[in-house]
Parts: C-alpha cells; sequence; structure tokens
C-alpha cells in the first residue's frame, strides 16, 4: 500500500513538491447524483431560465476556481476550462463537472470539488420542498497527457 502523499515521514502534514515534475496537459471528471423525490425533479423542471440548475452549473465553476482555498494542501492551478452540467431524470439530477489545466499536477480535486458545490447549491435550493434528498459524488476520470 502506498503511503498517504500529504503526509511527511515524520507524520506532518505537508504540500506535496510538484516543482521537479513537468507540465503536462490534465483533465479529471467528476459526477454527483443528487436524488430527490420525483415530484421535486418536476418543480425544477418546471422553473424559468435562470432558474436553480443555472445557479448550480455557476456555483459548480467558481467552486473549481477556488479549490485551493478550500483544500488547504491542494495547490491553486491555472484552470483552462472547466464544465459544469446538470441533467434532470425521473428523480434525480446528475451533475459532471469536467476540469483541464495544463499544469505539474492533476485536477481531480478541482472537478469533485465543483460537483460537490453543485450539488450542494441544487440540495440548498429544493431543501424547503424534499426533506429526504440525498447525493453522493465520484471521480469518473483523471487523464494526463
Amino acid at each position: 500500500m502506498s503511503e498517504f502523499s500529504h503526509v511527511d515521514d515524520s507524520g506532518a502534514v505537508r504540500m506535496v513538491d510538484v516543482g521537479d515534475k513537468p507540465s503536462q496537459r490534465r483533465r479529471a471528471i467528476a459526477r454527483a447524483v443528487v436524488r430527490m423525490a420525483p415530484e421535486t425533479v418536476v418543480r425544477l423542471r418546471s422553473l424559468p431560465k435562470g432558474d436553480a440548475l443555472a445557479t448550480a452549473q455557476i456555483a459548480g465553476i467558481m467552486a473549481a476556481k477556488r479549490t485551493a482555498d478550500l483544500i488547504p494542501l491542494c495547490h491553486p492551478l491555472p484552470l483552462s476550462h472547466v464544465d459544469v452540467a446538470l441533467e434532470l431524470h425521473d428523480a434525480q439530477v446528475e451533475i459532471t463537472a469536467a476540469v483541464e489545466t495544463t499544469a505539474q499536477t492533476g485536477v481531480e480535486m478541482e472537478a469533485l470539488t465543483a460537483a460537490s458545490v453543485a450539488a450542494l447549491a441544487v440540495y440548498d435550493m429544493a431543501k424547503a420542498v424534499d426533506k429526504g434528498m440525498t447525493f453522493d459524488v465520484e471521480l469518473v476520470e483523471k487523464v494526463k497527457e
């Protein structure tokens, strides 16, 4: 089993030194699924443009850009692209966050943060009508070229 990357030999936390790594194009995709009552999806679907889903999309994009401010040991990265897409299904909202950079370290934390915050935004906007919502977040893809 590998050692934790953010813990040194003495057990102290540290930021990983990526100074010797070459910059490479990197991409990560994360997905969040917010499960809710079918009636909640119907209500979300009926909202006009500029609705809850657009708000969640912008929240996810903003979160990806602020990941290093939220996760203490993450490196601040120059993001070249962030895409947060939300799809309504029968009893859930599926959120896909894709993040890209050319840097010395990956963007999986940015993708996971974007998907998580977008899910939290959906939850926040719908919690008044659906107390039983839950959500999960997962890393779908991590690629370096």
